[in-house]
């Protein structure tokens, strides 16, 4: 095993100024090896580490009799047994010049997410290269989302350069094809630097092997290099993160100045109702402050009293952001399950979270070529350039003017889970010659006339359920009570208005969403609406009772066992799932997401369609929506 010069553990030096840099690269470019051994070098690893990173190298290593620094970095205990790093790794560390936070990320593809966590809030990025492999396709996929997170200098450490007999021209030709590659991405700086983590070659100093490299070593670039513009000469921007109202006398909005800085005196605007007022105090733990700049976390009072509340966003009032419904972003996907137009999300913009959707997809981007390609949908890793509507107004830049409140998050609205990630390019206006036209006649006069209530009863269950033998006499029962119906069949406006979809996730959804907006229309009419519609997904059920008031919209889930359904198989669709003629039927091979609080729950096993139909009916009358004559 190799021997290497203990040392104290180092004491944190305070510096002039923090880089943030990441490290990133296809998978087994030495990422966590190069960190390591930075480290190392560096003076910057503690004795007992050093100890337990040698035993760590004779039980995981890679490296033969070697120290293997890739460990000091690889935590989990699945990195270490597969030699590779899964998670994003920060490590924090000081030089008399500078301090530093590193992120050492993932290099396989299907954790491109965790990798754009770490560049999200990196200056700089490390971009590895095998000196023996070249630019790889994960090299061009990191350096594009470097470039959509607005990292705007990179160093391309072509590793390994003693595999490659330190040579020039491996360099020469690895330079010359990224530099090529990167043109267009914006990058305001590239420099390449020919290195060997693992013995360390122009990593803290000049190699006597690379006598014909003359540019820095890596640690000097990153000491040197002059990282613009800073947070502090940014417009003010202040997300509110709490309101802190201990007593009857304090009322104070605390949260992290992001960008820019405020005085106490200076006049600011609340960014989504335009509120105007002026700071009185500005309160942290250890007393008041005349001026806070980006990065201090404080407690603001206000001259007035005016409507302020978690998620609002404070700036100056003429430098107020954007505040709107609807933004042009780019969105990296992040999730298993593929992208879904027109589905409701949750969107969380700085603090502010609001219900939204991915409204339309532009165009997908291939990150080999740049290419803009037709997509209906993005899945696992891809990114597309998207439209992006929420339900309330929320107050943003642009991601290249304020890397902070121009990024978003979006969740997915049952399982909580992160599934993409957004930067917004600019808003979008809605057209202004649109305005909703006011109707003499409204909704509840003409349901007054046909002596009902408007409503919509929506059937939702398997393919062969029964719910439009259910639906159907449902409706001749409510004609027989002359009331006026209209019933909406899946089959039936799948040759009509909803022809030119298909059976996507995201044809399904634009389908129900279709379905939705035509019902709504029919309600203000003063009809009752019948749907019969599987609707596999909760998501766009709730969207169209989301176009309703409560007692206006009533989900009936009729509940018959797959095995029933396959049995009857009225159409003949299970037959033909069975000889593999259709791909992505619910139940079978496609998911069905039963409803959680349905208004009626109908279970058929045991009962007619009759009995079921009069069950509903009943629920109407007692509902006060339709009553005997």
């Amino acid at each position: 095993m190799t021997t290497i010069a203990m040392t104290k553990c180092p004491v944190a030096v305070v510096t002039k100024d923090q880089l943030r840099f990441i490290t990133c690269g296809s998978v087994d470019d030495g990422k966590s090896t190069l960190i390591g051994r930075l480290l190392h070098d560096s003076n910057m690893i503690c004795e007992d580490q050093l100890t337990a990173l040698e035993r760590d190298s004779i039980r995981h290593g890679t490296t033969g009799g070697d120290i293997d620094f890739a460990l000091l970095v690889d935590g989990l205990e699945a990195e270490r047994e597969q030699g590779i790093t899964i998670d994003v790794a920060y490590r924090f560390f000081s030089t008399r010049r500078r301090s530093f936070v590193v992120a050492d990320t993932p290099g396989h593809e299907q954790y491109t997410r965790n990798m754009a966590t770490g560049a999200s809030m990196a200056d700089l990025a490390i971009i590895l290269i095998d000196a023996r492999k070249g630019v790889l396709v994960q090299t061009k996929r990191h350096s594009f989302i470097c470039s959509l997170l607005g990292i705007r200098h990179i160093v391309l450490a072509v590793n390994k350069i003693d595999l490659a007999d330190y040579q020039k021209k491996s360099v020469d030709r690895i330079g010359g094809e990224y530099l090529t590659f990167a043109a267009g991405l914006g990058f305001a700086s590239i420099v390449p630097i020919p290195i060997s983590a693992r013995y360390g070659d122009n990593l803290v100093s000049r190699s006597d092997h690379t006598k014909w490299y003359t540019g820095p070593c890596l640690l000097d670039h990153l000491e040197s290099i002059d990282i613009q513009p800073d947070a502090a000469t940014q417009e003010f921007r202040f997300p509110v993160q709490w309101v802190n109202r201990p007593n009857q006398d304090f009322r104070g909005y605390a949260g992290s100045v992001v960008s820019g800085s405020i005085s106490a005196g200076d006049e600011i605007v609340v960014a989504a109702s335009g509120q105007t007022t002026r700071i009185k105090r500005i309160v942290t733990q250890k007393g008041d402050l005349p001026r806070a700049q980006a990065g201090d976390a404080v407690t603001i009072t206000l001259e007035d009293e005016i409507d302020i509340g978690r998620g609002d966003l404070l700036a100056r009032p003429r430098e107020r952001p954007k505040v709107g419904c609807q933004f042009a972003a780019y969105l990296i996907w992040m999730d298993q399950d593929p992208l879904v137009p027109g589905r409701n999300y949750i969107l969380r913009v700085g603090s502010q979270t609001k219900a939204g959707s991915i409204t339309e997809i532009k165009h997908r981007i291939d990150v080999n070529t740049r290419e803009h390609l037709a997509a209906r949908t993005l899945n696992l890793n891809e990114i597309g350039f998207c439209n992006v509507a929420t339900a309330l107004p929320v107050a943003f830049d642009p991601f290249d003017i304020n890397r902070k409140t121009g990024s978003f998050i979006v969740i997915d609205t049952y399982t909580n889970r992160t599934v993409g990630a957004g930067m917004i390019a600019f808003g979008l206006r809605r057209p202004t010659n649109i305005a909703l036209q006011p109707l003499s006649v409204d909704r509840v006069k003409r349901a007054t006339l046909k002596n009902q209530k408007p409503c919509v009863i929506w059937f939702t269950g398997l393919s062969g359920a029964g719910k439009s033998s259910i639906a159907n006499i449902v409706d001749e029962k409510l004609f027989a009570m002359s009331c006026h119906t209209m019933m909406l069949d899946g089959d039936n406006l799948r040759h009509g208005l909803n022809r030119d979809l298909g059976f996507t996730e995201a044809d399904r959804a634009e389908n129900i969403r279709r379905v939705g907006e035509v019902a709504k229309l029919m309600a203000d009419s003063g009809l009752i609406v019948i749907c019969s519609f599987i609707a596999p997904c909760r998501a766009e059920r709730d969207m169209v009772r989301s176009l309703f008031d409560e007692e206006e919209f009533i989900e009936v889930f009729v509940d018959t066992p797959l095995e029933e359904c396959a049995r009857r198989d009225s159409k003949g669709l299970y037959a033909k799932v069975k000889a593999g003629e259709i791909k992505s039927f619910t139940g079978i091979d496609a998911p069905y997401e039963i409803p959680i609080r349905p208004e009626m729950h109908l279970r058929t096993k045991g009962q007619t369609p009759e009995q079921l139909a009069n069950a509903v009916v009943n629920l109407l009358v007692a509902r006060a929506v339709v009553g005997y004559r």
